[in-house]
């Protein structure tokens, strides 16, 4: 995996026609290897990369870079996200060719939560480049083997490149050309925010599919099993950007309590089955919040095992 002429698995899935399936994993709040490891056997097999988070919500975690070198080690390809909250760029291209030194072959560009959402409110915003800058960044890095300042890389970090897309966020109109810009900048796959209205993404995909854009990038649809109608509620309420119809939340606290877990599971099984044929959608980045374990589980209902060896 860390041999340096080795690609991305994720690419190979995607240019081969498959649908591809992605997890998500997010380092711990201390050092511990070992609960780590534990959470990525139950992703092992079942998926074709995994994002490895950066300090979300603006929580201080186990750095992504290092959590993804330890996924290296299990056997499993990391999505290495990076946020550009927490570095300027001399630090930004530092990590780039570091991670991949590393082996590491996906890189998810993000600008990353505003700091008051996290445990150190007073932490200072970097933002020395911004996200769309990110993947413009790492694009003239691989295809121009050029640093920042036009200077020459000896060996350049060959990325596949990825960036995410919310199309739920305000204002909606603007979202499609949001996605547009960033596929500009040198995306070559989105991952979407966690999608509940799909009555609003049917819209945006039909406006991205009228606009070519899956024809210039594989797009994934964000999907995040809800184990109960309380956890519903609260990303509803206090989660930036999230778009939950209240008849999820119905329909969540339409069945007894020890039965709303697999009530959850049933919608975000419904969710895959329609990605599979919606035109544009090229795969599902499946978000089981601290819930790996169900990850195996669910990707053997959603008949997406085994996964494709490329």
């Amino acid at each position: 995996m860390s041999d340096l002429k080795s690609g991305s698995n994720l690419e190979k899935v995607l240019k081969a026609g498959h649908f591809a399936f992605t997890g998500e994993c997010g380092p711990p709040k201390g050092a511990d290897v070992e609960h780590l490891k534990e959470k990525f056997q139950y992703l092992k097999g079942n998926v074709d990369a995994v994002n490895v988070t950066d300090n979300q919500t603006a929580v201080v975690r186990m750095s992504s870079l290092a959590a993804s070198k330890l996924m290296i080690d299990e056997g499993l390809e990391p999505n290495f996200q990076m946020v550009t909250r927490d570095r300027n760029r001399l630090a930004i291209m530092s990590d780039i060719l570091g991670a991949y030194a590393l082996g590491i072959r996906n890189m998810l560009c993000l600008s990353g939560d505003h700091q008051t959402f996290g445990n150190n409110p007073q932490a200072k915003n970097v933002h020395d480049i911004d996200s769309m800058q990110l993947i413009a960044l790492v694009k003239k890095m691989r295809d121009e083997e050029k640093f920042m300042n036009d200077e020459d890389i000896d060996v350049a970090p060959k990325m596949f490149i990825g960036a995410a897309c919310n199309p739920f966020a305000d204002p909606y109109e603007y979202r499609v050309y949001r996605l547009a810009n960033k596929i500009e900048a040198g995306a070559d796959f989105i991952q979407t925010q966690c999608i509940f209205n799909m009555d609003k993404f049917r819209d945006f995909m039909k406006k991205a599919v009228d606009m070519g854009l899956h024809k210039k990038c594989y797009i994934l649809a964000g999907v995040t099993p809800m184990k109960n109608a309380g956890m519903a509620n609260f990303m509803s309420k206090f989660v930036p950007g999230m778009d939950i119809p209240a008849s999820i939340i119905k329909r969540l606290k339409g069945v007894d309590k020890k039965n709303q877990a697999e009530e959850g599971i049933k919608f975000a099984l419904e969710q895959v089955e329609e990605f599979k044929e919606m035109k544009g959608v090229a795969g599902v980045h499946m978000m089981a919040i601290e819930w790996e374990h169900m990850v195996p589980e669910i990707a053997e209902r959603a008949k997406v095992l085994p996964r494709p060896v490329v």
